[in-house]
């Protein structure tokens, strides 16, 4: 019997990052950390798209838009999605950069984030378990996937409920740290985030005219002193 070969699809990221005008805002800095505040509309890392080449990291190397002086071996531990804006931390050292993703690794690290949903959310607070799992289909796309995803869990706490037209700003504190976590799991509770582009139904996305969701704390443990660190980046929506 001869061979059989199956031929899966190639995954492409024809994605090209508009221009970003929005500056990088240092919150904290001393020999080893950074806190900063990266905006909306601006990559973490460069892409594999020579046009994307603009990004936190790259800036934060090369000294530019607004980064000065340069910090050629900053690093980052984690990451924030394109759309998201927000609070970072940077290792600015080798032992540093690997102290840091040591506590990312063992969750030892507590990150909040502010969003606004469509609608009103109905419980003051809760939590959404869901897992998730690559959409090799629907690239970059994730999926809630029983069988084949990997636990995720997000808590939630609606700050306020506005009107005209009806929103929620809530709080989530998530669990675990997932690909696009926060937006599928407000998608699965009937309530997607405003601006998202992914996870949205008919009218969500234009609500907004950038994605809502921003990094506003990191809980975390400085990787020299061992001291105890709040950052924070106040949301502006």
């Amino acid at each position: 019997m001869p061979e059989q070969h199956v031929i899966t699809p190639s995954i492409v990221d024809d994605f090209v990052a508009p221009i970003c005008t929005g500056f990088l805002d240092i919150l904290y800095q001393d020999e080893d950390i950074l806190l900063i505040n990266k905006p909306s509309g601006l990559l973490s890392l460069s892409g594999r798209n020579p046009l994307n080449w603009d990004s936190v990291h790259y800036r934060l190397v090369n000294g530019q838009a607004g980064v000065s002086p340069p910090f050629p071996e900053a690093k980052l531990p984690h990451r924030l999605d394109y759309g998201t804006s927000g609070i970072m931390v940077v290792g600015l050292n080798a032992e540093s950069s690997k102290q840091l993703n040591k506590q990312f690794q063992n969750r030892a690290i507590t990150k909040h984030y502010i969003a606004m949903l469509q609608g009103w959310v109905v419980k003051d607070e809760g939590q959404v378990i869901a897992p998730i799992a690559k959409d090799t289909l629907l690239f970059p796309l994730v999926k809630i996937c029983e069988i084949t995803g990997k636990t995720a869990v997000s808590d939630y706490k609606v700050l306020k409920r506005i009107d005209q037209p009806k929103r929620s700003l809530v709080q989530y504190m998530p669990m675990t740290g997932r690909t696009h976590q926060l937006r599928i799991h407000s998608k699965e509770m009937g309530h997607p985030i405003l601006g998202c582009d992914l996870y949205k139904n008919e009218t969500s996305e234009a609500m907004a005219a950038r994605l809502l969701l921003h990094a506003s704390d990191l809980f975390f443990q400085h990787p020299k002193s061992g001291e105890q660190i709040h950052g924070h980046s106040p949301c502006l929506f």
